[in-house]
């Protein structure tokens, strides 16, 4: 067996190891949290729609704003409070896109979508996680206005983190929908797709939304054989990621193929294929002979190859 390849160090993946206490018990506590709020050190993270509001500063940009410099942006829907740095609150303040869209004429500001500020690394890493969770919950907010239950407008309470209904009393909680991202392996090859939203050379793992009464491992072999045609057998967790496009959360697992034929569902995937280890090297390190590419490192599907191109996963 050849020693795995050396991609040099691991990158870190986006949107994980959360550094805020949630303090989820504070919650509750309005006096507490407008303290913290007012307190001199509180930070606020501007959401509008998909776009994120930061300073242009050096040699990266700062997404939080004190409560003066947020406020002087305009109106704003809702304030979630995100958690605590060290007693430091972090909250998030939603606004609308368009409102968001005007401040992209103010030169000492940059607006952008999440996405590039992550690939990009616009922002420290540290930033990521709680930009991740205000614009989740504030997505949340935006598209359940309305009970589920009985039609009236509901209020936002216990700081940004319920909706309750005055007319039927049904409380609402933000909800994060749990998605399969899989690698199917069969000895030294793998098996990726291409969504028609890709870029024109990327590839990566398949991926499916988790169903109602089922468990992650019947999602990978059920979204596997709807997919690409593959029979699936055993299934490794690899980790997790939350995704905030809007509120998923990617459960990434690594699986044992139990069949090599494959049938693309052309209503899923644009394409499928197999692929070697070579490949996904050449892939992962950009110099694939085609052009071929990966998920960037901000993406668990970029991680989940790695760890198999390492070696980390087998299932012989």
């Amino acid at each position: 067996m050849s020693p795995p390849p050396n991609l040099g160090p691991k990158p870190h993946l986006g949107y994980t190891e959360n550094r805020l206490a949630r303090a989820a018990e504070l919650r509750t506590d309005r006096a507490a949290i407008d303290a913290m709020a007012g307190g001199p050190f509180a930070g606020f993270y501007v959401i509008g729609g998909e776009l994120v509001v930061t300073k242009k500063t050096a040699p990266l940009n700062d997404p939080l704003f004190t409560l003066a410099e947020a406020r002087a942006f305009g109106p704003f829907t809702e304030t979630i409070f995100l958690g605590h740095d060290n007693n430091k609150g972090r909250f998030g303040l939603g606004m609308s896109q368009d409102a968001a869209e005007a401040l992209k004429a103010r030169d000492d500001l940059m607006v952008t979508d999440l996405r590039s500020i992550a690939v990009q690394g616009l922002v420290d890493a540290n930033h990521l996680p709680p930009i991740a969770e205000a614009k989740a919950v504030l997505q949340w907010h935006l598209r359940h206005r309305f009970c589920s239950n009985c039609g009236a407008p509901s209020e936002a309470i216990d700081a940004g983190w319920k909706r309750s209904c005055s007319s039927c009393k049904t409380e609402h909680f933000p909800r994060t929908d749990p998605v399969v991202i899989m690698l199917i392996v069969d000895c030294d090859n793998c098996l990726l797709g291409r969504s028609p939203r890709f870029a024109p050379t990327m590839w990566s793992c398949l991926a499916g939304f988790i169903e109602p009464g089922e468990s992650f491992e019947d999602a990978v072999h059920r979204e596997t054989r709807e997919e690409a045609g593959i029979v699936c057998g055993r299934v490794k967790y690899y980790r997790s990621q939350p995704w905030p496009f809007p509120t998923s959360l990617m459960i990434g697992c690594h699986a044992e193929a139990l069949s090599r034929d494959i049938v693309v569902d052309r209503t899923e995937l644009e394409d499928a294929r197999w692929f070697s280890k070579h490949e996904c090297i050449a892939m992962l390190m950009r110099n694939h002979p085609e052009g071929l590419t990966m998920p960037p490192p901000v993406a668990i599907a970029h991680h989940i190859v790695r760890s198999w191109v390492e070696d980390e996963v087998r299932f012989d």
